[in-house]
């Protein structure tokens, strides 16, 4: 952790300043913004040698809970980071002896083996007094939640001193899928930028990573089943995938954080890397009435595509934990089914017509069937629902054509079908000044439509496409930008609309984001503190 060498007489700082807290109103935001929040100018004092967390006695989890045990050494350290073992040694010459703080924490169910998932209850009541702080959660992903808040709530005075206001905390999230997508597949993603991304969720509250793992440029994912897949259709077969036990890390690192990890197949466009380890996969294109040499999509008329999909998807099952499988469906291409006399064939046989639309309707289904078969929710990207009208009810829409999506909204919400809304926080998109602000003011539910239509807008997701993102650019590219569709999605809309109230404690946040190690691009001009300090 970082020194900022301020550690001379830390205690006695406290001591003295306690005095005049009641006169100081330095009151510190949390981001997202709580749905209730009520803070006081009275402070405590925190002591790292006299600072601990426990859990309450009446807590269903206990000591040796995974989940819980890592969180209070993770907070630890990013509640006091310029506590290491060089400055202990000098915290040793104080006065008197430091006040006591601890933070009970006591969760009514256990759960600290298993998952976060689509019903995970994330609330949390948190409550800091005088030397203690009392959180409360149904589940220890509520915990989480509630750590990350307490967290935030901490502060220093310029002598390098830790305070915290007294403070009354009722929170949940408004929406249950606030996610997040990253494509490597354009650009390959070493492990430890997605685990720097996952951390840097957390501190947002963002709760499922959408990981948008293959594509046409590359196939990374390093499959059991067929190894072909990325031996050659990966940017490089040992450098430039994920091997099944980074999947694993991948997974791990989320669970213990309250972040789901739903994976992306998307067929039977964006195939193109999948053909050279899957022969007889992707349709032949003809030109002038004999095959081109070029591929299409994944071939939807012969038997051997749909064997295949299924091995692929029964892996994908056991691999990935999460209930969700996100099966693609957008942007396929027809010109090469057209141009092939076996689909044509097909295509009269079945009696499509020339409507191709049809035939990816008829693929898509049979995939969605399989999915259903092994026990997962199928998500697909909008074009299915806009090519098709028996898509299985269960199955969950997301949008993300950019131009009318309330009129969207509308009509997959009329049809019965929970929605996820990405199309306005696709921040793979940059453009000068505080673009962040369209983010923020973006609004789910507003279209046109029922309650119960309403309540069918499950969440939403901020997306990172690849095409200009690698390792390099891609933290300061996300954060904080994404931070303002993180409180659109946990937030009270009423509380949080206006984006010039919300400018200061974003600011904050991005520099606790650049202390905590991610480095967030600044939001306009000015400093932080510590800014250096993380880097």
């Amino acid at each position: 952790m970082a020194h900022t060498g301020t550690h001379s007489q830390p205690v006695r700082s406290c001591l003295l300043l306690v005095v005049v807290s009641v006169c100081v109103q330095q009151v510190h935001g949390v981001w997202p913004l709580p749905q209730q929040l009520h803070q006081s100018a009275d402070r405590g004092c925190l002591s790292p040698q006299r600072f601990s967390f426990t859990y309450g006695r009446d807590s269903a989890a206990q000591t040796g809970c995974s989940v819980l045990d890592a969180a209070f050494k993770r907070y630890f350290s990013i509640i006091f980071p310029d506590f290491t073992k060089g400055s202990e040694n000098r915290l040793q010459y104080v006065w008197s002896e430091p006040q006591p703080f601890v933070v009970s924490v006591s969760v009514k169910t256990g759960g600290c083996d298993g998952y976060p998932d689509e019903d995970s209850d994330e609330s949390y009541n948190l409550s800091v007094s005088e030397g203690q702080a009392v959180l409360r959660s149904v589940t220890v992903w509520g915990a989480l939640r509630g750590l990350e808040s307490f967290s935030q709530l901490v502060y220093q005075d310029d002598y390098g001193s830790y305070f915290i206001n007294k403070t009354e905390i009722v929170d949940f999230p408004r929406f249950a899928f606030r996610g997040l997508l990253l494509d490597t597949s354009r650009h390959y993603l070493p492990l430890h930028a997605i685990l720097k991304t996952l951390d840097a969720m957390a501190y947002s509250k963002f709760n499922v990573f959408h990981w948008h793992i293959v594509d046409d440029p590359s196939f990374p994912y390093q499959s059991r089943t067929f190894p072909d897949l990325s031996n050659k259709g990966a940017f490089h077969p040992f450098t430039h995938i994920y091997t099944q036990s980074d999947v694993m890390r991948v997974i791990e690192h989320a669970r213990m954080r309250g972040i789901r990890v739903v994976p992306e197949f998307d067929s039977p466009g964006h195939t193109q890397s999948w053909g050279k380890g899957q022969p007889g996969l992707l349709t032949p294109c003809y030109k002038g009435g004999v095959p081109s040499g070029s591929f299409g999509p994944v071939d939807p008329t012969i038997d051997t595509t749909y064997k295949f999909m299924e091995s692929l998807l029964k892996e994908v099952k056991f691999v990935f934990p999460d209930s969700y499988v996100h099966l693609g469906g957008d942007e396929v291409s027809f010109a090469c089914w057209q141009s092939n006399p076996n689909v044509r064939k097909f295509m009269e046989k079945m009696g499509f017509g020339k409507d191709f639309t049809k035939l990816e309707s008829f693929y898509m289904e049979s995939i969605m069937n399989m999915t259903a078969a092994l026990n997962r929710t199928s998500i697909v990207w909008q074009d299915v629902f806009d090519y098709h009208e028996r898509i299985p009810q269960d199955t969950v829409l997301e949008i993300w054509k950019g131009e009318k999506y309330q009129a969207e909204l509308s009509r997959m919400t009329q049809a019965g079908h929970r929605v996820l809304l990405s199309a306005p926080w696709y921040i793979n998109h940059i453009s000068y000044g505080q673009d962040w602000r369209n983010s923020y003011a973006v609004q789910p539910q507003n279209f046109s439509g029922t309650e119960e239509q309403k309540k069918l807008v499950i969440g939403g997701e901020v997306a990172m496409w690849g095409e200009y993102v690698d390792a390099t650019n891609l933290t300061p590219r996300l954060w904080p930008r994404a931070c303002a569709a993180a409180e659109r999605l946990w937030s009270n809309e009423e509380k949080t609309l206006n984006a010039d109230l919300a400018f200061p404690r974003l600011e904050e946040f991005r520099c606790e984001l650049l202390r905590r190690g991610i480095q967030a691009e600044p939001l306009f001009v000015g400093h932080c503190k510590h800014e250096y300090d993380g880097l």
